[in-house]
């Protein structure tokens, strides 16, 4: 249970990360509200999470799926570029959260 309140803390976090775009330098009321919720439940999750995930594993991971999901969301709607070295970037990753999750205890 923990891993999946880590992975939707990332989620949030993609949120968040996102929604600071749209809040346009904090002038836009509702994406701004929208997006400091998002803070919030982002940070509330990792804490839960770090009770039973240690800390840097849990960080590492979560930062990581935020990474991920911005740089996917911008390539999808902001058409970011997405060349193979990007592509090998984000590959790199996932490797190194899936060899965190592998080896946390």
């Amino acid at each position: 249970m923990p891993w999946l309140i880590l992975f939707f803390a990332g989620l949030f976090e993609i949120v968040w990360a996102v929604g600071i775009k749209y809040t346009e330098g904090w002038t836009r009321f509702w994406p701004a509200v929208f997006t400091v919720f998002a803070m919030a439940a982002s940070f509330y999750l990792l804490s839960i999470a770090l009770k039973n995930i240690p800390m840097g594993t849990a960080y590492a991971v979560w930062t990581g799926i935020g990474t991920i999901g911005t740089v996917i969301y911008g390539i999808v709607y902001f058409k970011e570029p997405t060349d193979l070295l990007r592509i090998v970037c984000i590959l790199l990753i996932i490797s190194g959260i899936v060899g965190l999750k592998i080896l946390a205890k």
